[in-house]
């Protein structure tokens, strides 16, 4: 089995690099760009792979509302090359997406399924939406992974960082923070994100997953345990939204249900709390 990974050089694709059985190409951005179609299928039909993962994406999320051409380009039209040149080589597409394809109902609170009709209150999470379309509809063997508050070693370049790493250094400056407590998620480990997708990719029960670890909590929730488990006391205080505006709406709650993973067998991902725990073991090894 031979795998194109595009966007390698990023969190999630450097985690799942290295658990893909088989023979496994790394693709950076100079060497396969979404925003140049020609070239991207000339690559792939060079390498001729039988899954191509896509780790790519814009994610700038406040930056999407003023140029939402940008966030366009990769997220959705980029995405629809990729699914054409994948449907031509006759390979699976394995496409990651986001929770904020949700975010325009503020009364749910229950966890979203893969049946729920999305309802993005951003343009970064409508060009994530229009691209799950894409790669649903053009590219018959596809696998769209969905997933939520996703963090992981290296962090991501383009955002310099995550959230972790920021509540970590802010609080190692000695400076007070404000966390908002009115946005409820489920903060992911890259690692076992990266872990759940290689039985589903085993399977050919393609279409739309949920993969996140287990529980939810609030952002400032989140916070609190950073800071329990790293074994600091900074000033903490929880905040509504309000109180810290962004150019881009967030998703009150954002929670995914896992039911299709679940009804095709798969097992279940261990809780958040779980995750983050493993995330600082291995920060502080690496």
């Amino acid at each position: 089995m031979k795998y194109a990974v595009i966007g390698s050089a990023g969190q999630l694709g450097r985690a799942l690099c290295p658990l893909l059985p088989g023979d496994v190409i790394p693709l950076v951005r100079q060497q396969a760009d979404l925003e140049k179609p020609t070239e991207l299928k000339s690559v792939l039909e060079t390498i001729r792979p039988d899954v191509v993962v896509n780790c790519s994406a814009y994610n700038l999320v406040d930056r999407a509302e003023t140029e939402p051409e940008a966030a366009f380009a990769v997220n959705a039209w980029g995405v629809r090359a990729l699914a054409l040149a994948c449907r031509s080589l006759d390979a699976t597409l394995v496409h990651f997406s986001t929770d904020y394809v949700f975010g325009l109902d503020t009364t749910r609170r229950t966890p979203w399924k893969e049946s729920d009709a999305p309802g993005p209150a951003s343009a970064y999470g409508l060009s994530k939406l229009t691209g799950e379309y894409w790669a649903r509809q053009i590219c018959p063997k596809h696998f769209v992974i969905r997933t939520c508050g996703l963090y992981g070693s290296r962090g991501t370049g383009g955002k310099g960082g995550n959230f972790v790493e920021t509540m970590l250094r802010v609080a190692g400056e000695g400076k007070p923070l404000r966390v908002v407590d009115d946005q409820r998620c489920t903060p992911s480990y890259v690692g076992d994100v990266a872990a759940a997708v290689i039985p589903v990719i085993a399977t050919d029960h393609y279409g739309l997953y949920h993969l996140t670890n287990s529980g939810s909590c609030s952002w400032y929730e989140f916070a609190r345990e950073i800071f329990q488990q790293a074994g600091l006391q900074p000033s903490l205080t929880p905040i509504p939204s309000r109180d810290y505006p962004t150019p881009a709406r967030r998703p009150a709650y954002s929670v995914l249900a896992r039911d299709h993973a679940d009804a095709v067998g798969l097992p279940p991902m261990r809780s958040w709390q779980e995750g983050l725990a493993e995330y600082l073991r291995v920060r502080r090894i690496l």
